[in-house]
């Protein structure tokens, strides 16, 4: 509930900040055209940002059927989860990228998609698979997939109005054009407020999926250490030149694709995802052993003794975003 209510403040930031600009560049008027055109970009993107996503990094369904035994368990796995979650199954897509990454897309549950990387199956063993699956049909439960499209195309909108507003000035409460300081401050700060409020909606929306993703598998200790090993292997360089291309898809992953993305100590403002410790102390909270996490808490600086029958080692901040 607390997520849900901080989503729904964030998103009513965003669109005041929308408002406003649209006022700073053209009064009245300029806000009534703002309006418009971004209910014609949330309109197509109702309808069409699966398909644009999917194309976008070159998805390939997956046959139920298939003879390859990897992608065969891949598409039972899923369909599985979701017959457990009480929702109606996604369509399953692979994307031929060699790093290990999964995202969902979709309007809603009954036309979600998910999709995984041919380097995340090779990667991770199934019961890893599972849990990542299981965090990615969690986000089409709790329609973020939905949410963050709006998100990004309204963060899009101020953009594009900031930059008219730089560009061709804008007007004053009684019509007048503006000085050009207020416009290039407009210019400036109204793009990074509203990717922060972004930013802020993703994080936001990750630690509930990680949340709902473990219980819908039943093995938190599972996409702990998914989490952990694709971290890994992000470090290592291992880039997606789709992703690169297309940044503003970078929320959608469940670890940030972008080169330098992973790393981080703290959950950053400028960070698309929370940072993997914080996730991964949260999810092992839920195992019953939070603290063994909030030991390891206070140092962060070399993995705790490993208890028998733990996966994975336990890094994080003092209590987990759910307590």
């Amino acid at each position: 509930m607390r997520n849900h209510l901080r989503t729904f403040m964030l998103l009513a930031a965003l669109t005041a900040l929308f408002v406003g600009v649209g006022y700073l560049v053209g009064g009245p008027t300029g806000m009534a055209i703002a309006f418009v055109l971004a209910a014609g970009m949330n309109l197509v993107s109702y309808w069409n940002a699966d398909k644009i996503v999917l194309r976008m990094y070159r998805a390939r369904e997956v046959d139920p059927n298939a003879a390859e035994p990897l992608l065969r368990n891949y598409a039972a796995d899923v369909y599985e989860l979701a017959d457990r979650a009480g929702m109606p199954r996604p369509k399953v897509y692979v994307i031929d990228q060699d790093q290990p990454n999964a995202f969902a897309t979709g309007r809603d549950p009954q036309h979600a998609a998910v999709a995984a990387t041919r380097g995340l199956l090779a990667m991770l063993d199934r019961r890893e698979v599972r849990g990542v699956m299981a965090h990615e049909l969690a986000h089409v439960k709790n329609r973020d997939t939905l949410t963050m499209t709006i998100t990004a195309t309204v963060a899009g909108a101020i953009s594009a109005l900031a930059n008219f507003a730089f560009f061709f000035g804008g007007r004053d409460e009684e019509g007048r054009p503006a000085g050009i300081v207020p416009m290039i401050a407009v210019a400036l700060l109204a793009p990074i407020a509203a990717s922060l409020v972004q930013f802020a909606i993703s994080r936001s929306r990750e630690y509930e999926a990680d949340r709902i993703g473990a219980e819908i598998a039943g093995d938190p200790q599972a996409l702990a250490s998914a989490l952990q090993k694709i971290e890994a292997y992000a470090r290592g360089g291992y880039v997606n030149p789709d992703a690169e291309r297309n940044p503003a898809t970078a929320h959608m992953f469940i670890i940030n694709p972008l080169a330098g993305g992973p790393g981080r100590r703290g959950d950053s403002l400028f960070s698309t995802h929370p940072a993997t410790h914080n996730r991964v102390a949260a999810l092992m909270g839920m195992t019953g052993i939070a603290a063994e996490a909030r030991a390891f808490a206070e140092t962060q600086e070399a993995p705790p003794r490993r208890r028998a029958g733990t996966a994975v080692p336990v890094t994080g901040a003092r209590s987990g975003p759910w307590s």
